[in-house]
């Protein structure tokens, strides 16, 4: 399997704080890798700069074949490929669900409508809401919100997924319900990376699990460290976080 993503000895710093100290892994394609960890242990913070939502200060990134870490980075060209869903849904309140939907392939793509709004009503089935095309986010639970909200993302049709703690607003339900389609989407070989607090999760679907640790990647491998850790500081968070 091909390399999707790569971090090489990767930093970042906000004013004094080292948020990130020489993160380095990969991801092959059609992985599921779950990164877990405390609170402010860079997380989410390795996710963005993913994305290029953060600029790294030292080491490298590869994306999709995009040089992430470069300055002369086309970053459309990288969004179109890559697809990120937060743990607050992002969705326009004046436009229905299927004008969410279709806005980034029409806007960003030049797709053209009708073909648009086949795409959109396609990975809303695959949401399990096809129903919901012509509703507005406000009429719709925290979870449907949340699955509009990879629909959207889907519909860029990205090479890679990432996903920041997107079930920790909603209740153990509607958590359910989103955790669904993402075990689905993992099912159908998407290439994923999750910031999760979802041990369970991380267990069934995960190939990689990631502990963070102070900025660091502290322990890696597959679900079964979280069983059988090899370092104090995971047994710690293994045994708190469950």
């Amino acid at each position: 399997m091909s390399t999707v993503v790569e971090l090489q000895s990767v930093h970042k710093r906000f004013g004094n704080n080292h948020v990130l100290r020489g993160v380095s892994f990969a991801v092959r394609r059609g992985e599921v890798v779950a990164i877990i960890g405390k609170s402010g242990s860079g997380k989410s913070t390795a996710l963005r700069c993913i994305n290029r939502l953060e600029q790294i200060d030292e080491g490298q990134i590869s994306v999709c074949s995009h040089a992430v870490h470069a300055d002369g980075l086309d970053l459309r060209t990288l969004r179109r490929d890559v697809g990120i869903v937060f743990q607050s849904y992002n969705l326009f309140p004046h436009l229905t669900v299927l004008q969410n939907i279709t806005l980034g392939p029409t806007a960003v793509k030049r797709m053209p409508a009708a073909q648009a709004n086949t795409l959109a009503q396609d990975v809303l089935t695959r949401v399990g809401l096809s129903d919901k095309a012509q509703a507005y986010p406000e009429q719709l639970s925290g979870g449907q919100q949340q699955r509009v909200a990879i629909a959207r993302s889907l519909a860029m049709q990205p090479q890679l997924m990432l996903f920041d703690e997107v079930t920790s607003a909603l209740d153990p339900e509607l958590t359910g319900e989103v955790l669904k389609v993402m075990e689905q989407m993992a099912a159908e070989g998407m290439t994923m990376i999750l910031v999760t607090h979802e041990m369970g999760f991380a267990r069934r679907v995960a190939d990689q699990v990631i502990f963070m640790h102070q900025g660091q990647v502290w322990e890696q491998g597959g679900p079964d460290i979280l069983d059988q850790p090899a370092t104090a500081e995971l047994r710690q968070f293994v045994g708190t976080g469950l």
